[in-house]
């Protein structure tokens, strides 16, 4: 069921490269149009990556060694002179917070999603 967007195939959605990430460093990001972290991605065998993250619900060390999802194949974005690379994916609770999408369990860093 969608909500009005149209639907896609299964190469389309194949072609969006979700992988697993591990958060090292959680930084300040006061240049953000809205309250951001820049935070600091491992990726294991993609690297280390960046992203601008509209988190600021979560304490940095709440986040260090947070397992995430995120969006690797986006070009990068950026955002008030800061280069976003990756784009880390949640959704609003009634609260309108970000609640981060994480696997259920470990999973190592770089491993794809499906």
């Amino acid at each position: 069921m969608s909500d009005g967007n149209p639907q896609i195939t299964y190469d389309q959605f194949a072609a969006v490269e979700l992988r697993v990430a591990r958060v090292l460093n959680v930084q300040p990001f006061p240049k953000a149009r809205k309250p951001s972290w820049k935070v600091q991605l491992d990726l294991g065998p993609l690297g280390e990556k960046w992203s601008s993250a509209q988190i600021t619900n979560y304490a940095v060390d709440e986040l260090i060694g947070t397992l995430v999802v995120c969006v690797c194949n986006f070009p990068p974005r950026n955002i008030a002179g800061f280069l976003s690379e990756v784009l880390i994916l949640g959704a609003a609770d009634s609260d309108g917070r970000v609640i981060l999408l994480s696997p259920r369990s470990a999973v190592a860093p770089g491993e794809r999603v499906y």
